[in-house]
């Protein structure tokens, strides 16, 4: 019980220091780490180690994505081509539901691409739908990462869920786990979207960290906007560096299924490569400086990539931080603890629902919450009478909505989101911690209710 109190008490000081005191994430998150190993009584020696192991850990995985995300996102702002989006997207869909427009775009994108990335990428285009809609950029905010969140967690080739299959005996049964981890991941993102309709008409102003010297893009007149552009990109041009670079991760995660359905010559070397999220980024950031207009090109695009660099920083920063806090608690007996508590409950479904609920919220990564939860009930699913083929599946998407179970200060998803929408850490905890809490419940909701039907 200590164990958790101590949790608890480290993140309302998280949540207390950035919200009332005003410090920065960055250093809150460091405080937090570092209060963390000696509360937990890691050895000394230990301590300064493994923040720097996991502030590197998780920039190694995530950093030079962000960069070059944010470098791709200021080019499409600056020619246009996220106005030519907004416009297309809008005239497909419509304007009647705009944060169901990006609930879909998210729910779509991040079957392959992890929700971080996908964030980064789409950030743009999020923003330029806003102001064209003139609806709250929170509000779509939360739409695009819970449509994104929701795949993450359920749907094979993203690699915890694809993980947790393996762990539980489903090599062979992908397909069976990708069926009905759409469909739970389909309700969960709409529970997301109906929570971000929560905030569609609120005045962004007193949500949102202040930029005086920015005018809110959702209060500019859109045929202004338009404007200052000139001649916009079209649309082929305007989508290709996003939507290239994860139609090419798309391609690498079927390469890489078993079986090797591409094969295993140099189709599937060049898309395994090419598959990769830095590499695919790359080729987005070459195909988005076709975008760069003018005479003095160079001078544009080094200009563009210190523009993007710079506003990397400190997104960067937080989310390193974020990663320390998460590594510290890692190596701490709280896992264990949770899990062994929850474990001899013998709740059925609900076990491994808690389980990952459990680790997810301790630990912050959806991804390690997935693998641990899965090889810890894997020796107990015929005790919780949950050994057969459609037992495993949906105790798979039982650990999936635990892993999404609750999004906060120590996960990096809860970072990028909160500093590239701009929000204020108490906003945050609001819509995008509170969106988590509401889509985990409905997702374990739903898997009991297949329950009742398929076991």
């Amino acid at each position: 019980m200590t164990l958790v109190l101590i949790l608890l008490l480290l993140i309302a000081g998280i949540v207390f220091s950035t919200t009332r005191l005003k410090l920065h994430p960055f250093l809150a998150l460091l405080g937090a780490a570092l209060l963390a190993g000696f509360a937990y009584q890691m050895p000394l020696l230990e301590i300064v180690k493994t923040i720097s192991t996991g502030f590197g850990g998780i920039l190694g995985y995530i950093g030079i994505v962000i960069v070059l995300g944010t470098i791709i996102g200021v080019i499409l702002e600056r020619s246009g081509a996220a106005i030519s989006m907004a416009e297309t997207v809008i005239r497909l869909l419509g304007e009647r539901f705009p944060t169901l427009t990006l609930s879909i775009i998210g729910y779509l994108v991040s079957i392959p691409v992890f929700c971080d990335s996908g964030y980064v990428i789409l950030n743009a285009l999020k923003n330029a739908l806003a102001a064209r809609m003139k609806v709250s950029v929170v509000a779509m905010s939360v739409a695009l990462a819970t449509g994104l969140y929701a795949t993450h967690t359920f749907v094979p080739p993203t690699p915890g869920p694809i993980a947790a299959a393996g762990n539980l005996g489903l090599e062979s049964k992908l397909g069976l786990v990708i069926g009905v981890g759409l469909f739970v991941a389909m309700v969960t993102a709409l529970a997301g979207w109906l929570w971000a309709n929560r905030f569609l008409k609120i005045d962004d102003r007193d949500l949102l960290e202040k930029q005086p010297d920015a005018m809110p893009a959702e209060e500019l007149d859109f045929a202004a906007l338009k404007q200052r552009y000139g001649t916009l990109p079209s649309a082929t041009r305007a989508f290709a560096p996003i939507f290239l670079p994860i139609a090419l991760i798309c391609l690498g995660s079927i390469a890489a299924f078993p079986g090797k359905p591409l094969g295993e010559g140099l189709l599937f070397s060049a898309l395994s490569f090419l598959g990769q999220p830095v590499a695919a980024l790359l080729v987005g950031l070459a195909i988005a400086c076709t975008l760069l207009k003018g005479a003095d090109k160079r001078q544009q695009f080094h200009d563009q990539v210190a523009s993007g660099i710079a506003s990397a920083a400190p997104i960067l920063l937080i989310t390193g931080a974020g990663g320390a806090f998460g590594a510290v608690l890692k190596v701490t007996p709280l896992g264990d603890y949770l899990g062994q508590t929850l474990s001899g409950l013998g709740i059925g479904l609900f076990m491994p629902f808690l389980v990952a609920a459990a680790l997810k919220t301790a630990q912050g990564s959806s991804t390690v919450a997935l693998v641990t939860t899965s090889a810890m009930v894997a020796p107990l699913l015929t005790p919780l009478g949950l050994d057969t083929e459609m037992g495993r599946v949906l105790t798979v998407m039982a650990i999936g909505a635990g892993a999404m179970t609750v999004s906060h200060a120590n996960d990096s998803f809860f970072w990028v989101v909160t500093q590239f929408s701009r929000m204020t850490v108490a906003t945050a905890y609001r819509a995008q911690t509170m969106a988590t809490l509401v889509q985990g419940i409905t997702g374990m909701v739903t898997v009991w209710l297949l329950s009742l039907v398929l076991l």
